[in-house]
């Protein structure tokens, strides 16, 4: 690539007013003119991309026009409830929760989940914790990764082994109804509303599928898939978030064990998984990124290969409905 600034972590800075204004102007124009909703919905968890999105809805629209819903559940990290309460506060929107555990058991999320688990540790029982975890791609590259579970018996014993197949996609299957509940949850209100449901995704979950399909992945407006999550972090502080949340690592809040998002699926902490992104997206060489997130080439050159892996098997989840003919016409 001709005339490139050098490769530094400034290839991720941004003018944050100026985007903000940006994005802002974006919800109103699609509300108005395309959506044509009064107000926005949204999910918080008191997480950092929840949080920046109704934080931008806000500036976007007031505070009168967008409503919050907490979505706990028996697996939530109590932690997530306070910081979304404190979020609604914050911002002085309405807002309400809806336990959803009594939902997840109607669909037998908890039994169906635990029934998989059963196929690699019998002895698991119902009271226990559990995650899935997948080792760094730094160790050994893409092609050797294989998920395993770690599970947690009432004693604090703690038991690790790896997957099969049946075993993982059981265990996945099972707890995507938590995020395609809270999805319905979010709906319902929009309609009831008469508003537009707001995605959270930043640009590393949308770019890698990092969602689950008719889940967390719907919506109707995704202000920040655009942007790195090191970039949603630094806006979060731009926009006066409160430094509970602005300081508060990624999680899924998925497992009833605590599980970073890398464990679970970058295997890198998300800044130097950015830049990585970045540094693919717009030309770099692995030898050009590896000095500044502090890794060899091999190992970017890894991340280059998981990028382009994650691609490819999770492109099912962005693709819209497949029909054989196009039907009609887009009113505008």
């Amino acid at each position: 690539m001709t005339n490139q600034k050098p490769f530094s972590p400034d290839v991720l800075n941004i003018d944050y007013d100026r985007e903000v204004e940006k994005i802002s102007e974006y919800i109103r124009h699609s509300l108005q003119k395309v959506l044509k909703r009064k107000g926005i919905v949204l999910g918080v968890s008191g997480g950092i991309d929840s949080s920046t999105t109704a934080a931008l809805c806000v500036n976007a629209i007031g505070k009168e026009r967008v409503f919050g819903i907490l979505m706990p559940e028996q697996d939530s990290a109590e932690e997530s409830e306070q910081f979304g309460k404190l979020l609604c506060c914050h911002l002085g929107i309405k807002w309400s929760e809806e336990i959803i555990t009594p939902m997840l058991e109607a669909f037998g999320c908890y039994k169906r989940r635990n029934d998989a688990i059963r196929k690699v540790i019998p002895e698991f029982g119902n009271n226990w914790k559990c995650k899935i975890t997948l080792p760094s791609v730094l160790e050994k590259g893409a092609a050797y990764r294989i998920f395993s579970i770690v599970v947690q018996s009432p004693d604090g014993k703690e038991i690790k082994t790896r997957l099969n197949q049946e075993a993982y996609l059981g265990i996945v299957a099972a707890t995507n109804f938590k995020q395609r509940t809270r999805k319905i949850m979010e709906y319902y209100n929009a309609d009831r509303l008469h508003y537009a449901v707001a995605g959270t995704p930043n640009r590393l979950e949308y770019d890698q599928g990092f969602f689950v399909k008719n889940g967390d992945g719907a919506a109707d407006i995704k202000p920040i898939a655009h942007l790195y999550k090191t970039q949603v972090y630094k806006l979060a502080e731009h926009l006066g978030l409160p430094q509970e949340i602005v300081k508060r690592p990624p999680t899924t809040d998925t497992y009833s064990l605590p599980q970073s998002q890398e464990e679970f699926f970058f295997s890198l902490p998300y800044d130097k998984m950015d830049l990585c992104l970045y540094g693919k997206n717009n030309g770099y060489s692995p030898q050009q990124i590896a000095p500044v997130v502090e890794l060899s080439a091999q190992q970017v050159q890894w991340v280059f290969d998981d990028i382009d892996q994650k691609r490819k098997t999770t492109r099912y989840l962005q693709l819209p409905p497949l029909v054989v003919e196009k039907v009609t016409e887009i009113a505008e």
